[in-house]
């Protein structure tokens, strides 16, 4: 059971370090923060000086480091699918729809990953300052239109914030994503919603074909209802457990692979769920995150699930109009 235990311990560290996390930024943000600096000032007495130099302009700079990794585990996860998957799903006569649908879904993905990466996420501008300002109204609650963006020396409009990243003022805010090197605002939110959910549903058909693949081995082998002889020399029926670890010796980088891909879908699966939420309520991750502290700002700026949604897929440049 080595390859099991080892694999259990890799799930609980990693749901541990999410929850603890979760945790933190749900108290309150200087506990986040308090916690975050520690842990870098632990780091910096021990890491190099070239180590810390790097991880810093991947979080605190506009770096692809993150979009290679992004497609180096994409490369990853699909040279494995193609390598031992796909052939022994056809050989065990899988519904080939159901088989090469992963395809489908990740071509649709890098799409919408590239228009992410690429979109003008909707930065304000001295040329676009005074059509940003009209678009949303403010609501001298969490928005004020008094406010001035020291940095870019313009009135902020509603709803934007300025991003260190990227060193501008963002119409719409979200939040800048480094998985895209990229802030995610008015522009290409819809871009990324639907980066999002082609992702989970690649996520989720790719582990759809390796748990039927696994459990057809599993029927045509009869291995449920197999015997073997432990090491006391007793003859016992095939457990669960025992299952799992002849799964895991015959074929290890599938069940890994599958085992990523399930941590992928939980994690993945909610945060998606939570950003359509804000969506069809008309909310961005910064208002969210904002209204925890800041009283009678939770009103918003809904106009109804639908006049949400076409604001979100229709540009706030059409709205114009209507103001």
């Amino acid at each position: 059971m080595d390859f099991l235990w080892l694999f259990i311990l890799y799930v609980f560290f990693l749901v541990l370090c999410v929850s603890v996390f979760c945790l933190l930024s749900g108290r309150s943000s200087s506990g986040l923060d308090s916690a975050l600096q520690r842990a870098e000032r632990v780091i910096s007495l021990v890491s190099p000086a070239w180590l810390q130099k790097c991880i810093s302009s991947c979080f605190h700079t506009r770096s692809g480091a993150f979009v290679f990794l992004h497609l180096i585990l994409d490369s990853l996860v699909f040279a494995e699918y193609t390598w031992e998957v796909l052939d022994y799903s056809l050989e065990l006569e899988l519904n080939w729809m159901l088989v090469f649908l992963p395809y489908v879904l990740i071509t649709g993905n890098l799409y919408y990953f590239y228009k992410c990466c690429t979109t003008d996420p909707g930065r304000v501008t001295a040329q676009n300052e005074s059509f940003c300002i009209g678009v949303y109204e403010y609501d001298e609650i969490m928005f004020h239109r008094s406010n001035k963006c020291p940095t870019c020396d313009l009135i902020k409009p509603a709803r934007s914030k300025h991003c260190g990243v990227c060193g501008c003022c963002i119409q719409r805010f979200d939040h800048h994503c480094v998985w895209v090197n990229n802030c995610i605002g008015a522009l290409n939110i819809r871009y990324f919603l639907l980066y999002l959910l082609s992702l989970t549903l690649t996520a989720v058909s790719l582990a759809a074909v390796m748990t039927a693949f696994l459990l057809q081995v599993v029927l045509l082998s009869h291995m449920m209802t197999a015997a073997y002889v432990d090491s006391e020399g007793h003859q016992e029926i095939a457990s669960l457990a025992y299952v799992i670890q002849h799964l895991f010796l015959t074929f290890p980088r599938i069940v890994f692979t599958l085992g990523f891909l399930f941590l992928l879908i939980l994690f993945l699966g909610g945060y998606t769920c939570f950003l359509w939420y804000l969506s069809i309520t008309n909310r961005t991750t910064n208002e969210w995150y904002k209204a925890r502290w800041i009283p009678d700002s939770r009103k918003g700026f809904s106009r109804g699930i639908v006049g949400n949604l076409k604001e979100i897929f229709q540009p706030y440049t059409l709205y114009k109009k209507e103001r």
